[in-house]
């Protein structure tokens, strides 16, 4: 089976209203001040009002209250959360009802074991490319250290991810991959999400 389809990175109505029409799995919105994707003016009720699909909030070290109350707003079904936030955090919100996600930056230093902290506390993991940043650099780590991943738990595979690699992460033939995030690759410009580039990968991977 595929892996299910979160497209992030969100800006524009117009915009969000054709990826709708692709049905995706999951659709995300960026709370990061500093990210070129950063959700802006975007209207917290025209969001709060969208069907169909899995709201997802995106914050980088956040305080708490922020960020439940922003999930409130917008009424998303899920938070990824893509900075330092320790597991005492992530509990606090996944007892909330709302889905967990925890992103970890990937590369060949990365300690395997500090997930542990993170098992009970999180509905999946999401593995990005390590960067200064929190993400956003449009690149893919090496998906060969995947192998070492110790845990049972689904993860979301992230950074890069494009039209000429997706088969590629399709084949890495891991149960445990349980979503591709699509992001940079499939734009435009930043918040711009290129429809028809987007309409024809989906095909192309059979959904």
């Amino acid at each position: 089976m595929n892996p299910k389809i979160k497209i992030c990175g969100l800006k524009y109505p117009e915009n969000i209203r054709d990826i709708l029409a692709l049905q995706p799995d999951y659709i995300g919105f960026i709370f990061h001040p500093t990210s070129k994707r950063f959700i802006e003016q975007l209207d917290a009720e025209w969001v709060a009002q969208l069907q169909g699909v899995k709201k997802t909030g995106v914050f980088v070290n956040d305080d708490i209250h922020k960020v439940t109350s922003s999930l409130n707003q917008y009424r998303f079904q899920a938070v990824q959360l893509h900075g330092n936030e320790p597991p005492a955090y992530c509990a606090a919100l996944k007892d909330l009802g709302v889905e967990t996600i925890k992103a970890f930056g990937i590369d060949n230093m990365f300690n395997w074991a500090q997930l542990a902290d993170y098992e009970d506390v999180v509905n999946y993991y999401m593995f990005d490319t390590q960067t200064q940043k929190y993400g956003g650099s449009g690149k893919s780590f090496d998906w060969k250290l995947l192998r070492e991943y110790p845990s049972d738990k689904p993860f979301f595979l992230s950074g890069g991810i494009s039209a000429d690699n997706i088969r590629q992460a399709l084949q890495l033939n891991d149960h445990r991959l349980y979503a591709l995030d699509l992001n940079s690759k499939f734009e435009t410009e930043p918040g711009m999400k290129d429809i028809e580039l987007l309409k024809k990968t989906i095909q192309t991977i059979g959904r």
